[in-house]
């Protein structure tokens, strides 16, 4: 089964576009996904699939509830499936509330247990909710979390439950800090939570062609302590539309999505987009990201062959057992 965290420790990194991506590419593989949305902050993963209608309903059922043992419904009722196949656990307001929420629940259980807080299992409570109480392998192939920044009680809970990172880094700044601490971070938190944490592989997002920027990139991909299957390019405008069309970097190209004035006004519209070959190509990247975590890091078998059907171009295949193929199959 396919389990990962996305995960960065610097902003700007398309930590949340990137989620999201992999998801609908491995939707599209033939693996039935779920992505886990642990972000409370406006402009997450539940926004970006247009989910979550009553995230801001302090009496609505959410993962929170679910996770402390203090449910409202049933688990499977939390799951929404978005307009690309891929199901989503939406976020909700209650997770910015979790530590203070969790505290309540480990002094009361712990006065009804006898146990010390330190015994209490404060990390494993996401794990045993997805495997042991609701077997979510039963159901779907992979399972992603789009987790909350900070190295706090949400992030824990993700890693502990998934127990294998993907990093994108941003080849600038703090993002050469990133890459730098990162292993650092990862034994850090296996000291924390006295498991074994895989990192599949770092992901450097936002490549321009400034010499720095190729600096970068080169220094990403000659590394020989993690995997860099790929390096995404500077494609600010097509990650930008894809909150415009609630939806994959997939979705934008096949339905033209762009962004433009109009009468003195910015709109958005599908039909508009002119399709370009580099930005096919940052499809096929992603695509081919999503087959090596499949197959390299879990060895799962995926359909390597994508078909987009454009509005207005017709169609285009691309096959991973052919990385030259992009071509037009109209």
């Amino acid at each position: 089964m396919i389990t990962a965290v996305v995960y960065s420790e610097s902003g700007g990194t398309y930590k949340t576009t990137m989620t999201a991506n992999l998801a609908v590419a491995l939707e599209r593989m033939g693996q039935n996904t779920l992505v886990i949305d642990l972000d409370p902050q406006e402009g997450n993963l539940t926004s970006l699939f247009d989910a979550g209608s009553r995230r801001s309903d302090p009496d609505a059922d959410n993962l929170v509830k679910h996770v402390l043992d203090m449910p409202d419904g049933e688990f499977r009722d939390l799951i929404e499936t978005t307009a690309e196949g891929v199901d989503i656990v939406p976020s909700h307001d209650m997770l910015g509330d979790f530590t203070s929420n969790l505290e309540q629940k480990i002094s009361y259980e712990i006065g009804m247990k006898n146990m010390s807080r330190e015994e209490y299992p404060r990390f494993e409570l996401l794990y045993d909710l997805l495997w042991e109480r609701e077997e979510l392998y039963e159901e779907y192939d992979a399972v992603l979390i789009d987790p909350n920044a900070r190295a706090e009680d949400l992030l824990y809970n993700a890693i502990f439950a998934l127990r294998t990172l993907i990093a994108p880094v941003k080849p600038a700044g703090k993002g050469n800090l990133s890459l730098e601490g990162l292993e650092e971070l990862v034994g850090n938190m296996e000291r924390q939570l006295d498991i074994e944490i895989g990192l599949s592989c770092v992901v450097p997002s936002g490549v321009g062609q400034t010499n720095a920027h190729r600096q970068y990139r080169d220094r990403f991909e000659s590394t020989e302590s993690f995997a860099t299957p790929v390096t995404i390019g500077n494609r600010e405008s097509l990650m930008d539309a894809m909150w415009e069309a609630r939806g994959s970097a997939f979705k934008v190209i096949e339905e033209r999505w762009k962004t433009f004035e109009r009468d003195g006004e910015m709109v958005s519209e599908p039909g508009q987009r002119r399709v370009r070959d580099r930005e096919v190509e940052t499809l096929r990247k992603l695509f081919e990201l999503a087959r090596f975590v499949a197959t390299e890091t879990f060895e799962a078998e995926v359909d390597p062959v994508l078909e987009l059907e454009i509005q207005g171009y017709g169609n285009r295949t691309i096959d991973l057992r052919d990385v030259a193929t992009t071509g037009a199959t109209v």
